[in-house]
């Protein structure tokens, strides 16, 4: 088990790391901590965090991990979740709740004398933490994951791919994501090194840590992708440049939680390096993916063991699991459960989908983002959105249909200065191949990019659609503004 950051790299053996989670039990436990309780965790990728979530599953308490940035350490968190302690690295407000700590104090309770404790038992219905969904809309919806659908995924998942010693897999999204957190059960189930990072720091750290699997979003391998380029650009050899980067060791990519560009896709295959696609959501866990000796270029692979898929006749994906996430959120507001969860363990993912013969899934876009015309035909707009960030001139794209002109689209800029030359022939490159109904008539080029900083892009990289609406609303509905389509 690997910490690392800029300037900083800790590493523990497992049986250290079970030792120091067992001590830090030990001190859950003269907090009050035991069966039932719910221990909050609001931070940023630290060691005290993986401990403590190990801790907690140690004295059967659940936790709940919220993302940095979009909680506040404050009495109204730990009411509304009813939370019993609260550890965070945010400093504390003068009238903090009793039950807020700071997250430091995790680490001299880890160099106590480990505590003895019996065995847990949990059952496939127990549910052992809170996650939370992305909140592109309104407050995040909290949804407590079973200790079935875990196992499950994470025994489907090591089917796959056989991780294993030698392996090293890398993370740097937010552990208050559970899928996050599934690789240190994996590690701890199956004796591989997991390293863990930010995404502040894991570009510069990557290749020092050689890992073997890097797991990341589509957001980040562009990124990672436009990195590579312009290193070959300025001379490097392509298979160099590519090591200075992921090292030396790098089994396969994996990416989720977003919808991959062909472009982002077929560059790492022509670099050599296998990248797996696979869908789920918070609601379901992984339910596909593709993996060696069973990929299709453009689908997210087929299901995994425990999952089926159900396309409705409307064209939205269902999903049944063998061991649900959960029938239902437990902090959302009322009917936001009904709206999604089903009889028998069906989830409605809200998404458009086909399968083709073989079971491959290919997504379409969401249900909710058909932009319906004038003229009664219906738009899927996440294949024009995808053939415009494509082109390369744009890093994202998002479409609007604000009049019966035509579709108007909000691109994020690549970093740099805007090349308006470069995203006005992207335009109407995307034009010419696209159906008439399709075609786009404007485009506005953000004044910033789409970061989670400024709130335009959820922490698992999607554009927050109604926001860059709202914040680019006078331009959208102003028929002189933007590039004009010729």
């Amino acid at each position: 088990m690997t910490v690392i950051g800029l300037g900083h790299r800790t590493s523990w053996s497992a049986a250290d790391f079970y030792d120091q989670a067992r001590a830090v039990a030990g001190a859950l436990r003269r907090r009050g901590a035991g069966p039932g309780s719910r221990i909050g965790i609001l931070s940023a990728n630290r060691m005290e965090w993986v401990l403590l979530d190990l801790a907690a599953l140690m004295i059967k308490a659940q936790t709940a991990g919220f993302e940095p940035g979009k909680f506040t350490p404050d009495a109204d968190l730990v009411e509304r979740y009813d939370l019993d302690l609260l550890f965070t690295d945010v400093p504390l407000p003068d009238d903090a709740p009793p039950q807020a700590v700071p997250i430091s104090i995790v680490a001299d309770h880890a160099g106590e004398v480990p505590a003895d404790l019996d065995p847990v038992q949990w059952a496939t219905t127990d549910c052992t933490t809170v996650k939370f969904t992305s909140g592109s809309t309104g407050v995040p919806k909290g949804l407590e994951a079973t200790a079935g659908s875990i196992d499950s995924s994470l025994h489907a998942v090591q089917g796959l791919f056989g991780h294993g010693p030698g392996d090293d897999i890398l993370t740097f999204l937010p552990l208050s994501i559970l899928q996050q957190r599934y690789w240190l059960y994996s590690a701890l189930y199956w004796g591989h090194d997991l390293t863990i990072t930010t995404y502040q720091s894991v570009l510069a750290v990557m290749s020092t840590v050689r890992p073997t699997v890097v797991m990341g979003v589509p957001a980040f391998f562009d990124a990672v992708r436009r990195h590579i380029e312009n290193s070959v650009a300025d001379g490097a050899e392509p298979a160099e440049a590519v090591a200075e980067v992921f090292g030396d060791r790098i089994r396969y990519l994996w990416t989720g939680s977003a919808p991959a560009d062909r472009a982002m896709l077929d560059f790492y295959g022509r670099a050599g390096l296998e990248i797996y696609e696979g869908y789920g959501l918070n609601e379901t866990c992984i339910v596909t993916k593709n993996y060696p000796g069973a990929t299709r270029e453009g689908s997210v692979g087929r299901a995994l063991p425990g999952k089926e898929i159900i396309i409705d006749d409307d064209g939205v994906v269902h999903v049944r699991s063998d061991f649900p996430v959960n029938t239902r959120y437990t902090f959302a507001a009322p009917g936001s459960s009904e709206n999604i969860f089903g009889p028998g363990g069906l989830v409605r993912t809200g998404d458009l989908g086909r399968l083709d013969d073989d079971g491959f899934l290919y997504i379409l876009g969401r249900a909710d983002d058909v932009l319906v015309l004038g003229n009664g035909k219906k738009i899927i707009v996440r294949p024009v959105e995808t053939r415009f960030r494509d082109t390369g001139a744009v890093s994202d794209c998002v479409l609007y249909h604000p009049s019966s002109a035509g579709l108007v689209a909000v691109v994020s800029p690549l970093p740099g200065p805007v090349d308006t030359g470069a995203v006005s022939v992207a335009l109407a490159d995307v034009n010419a191949v696209s159906e008439p109904d399709e075609r786009i008539v404007r485009v506005i080029v953000a004044d910033e990019p789409f970061t989670v900083e400024n709130g335009l892009l959820t922490s698992q990289f999607k554009p927050v659609r109604h926001r860059i609406a709202h914040r680019y609303s006078n331009r959208i509905d102003d028929p002189k503004a933007g590039i004009r389509a010729y």
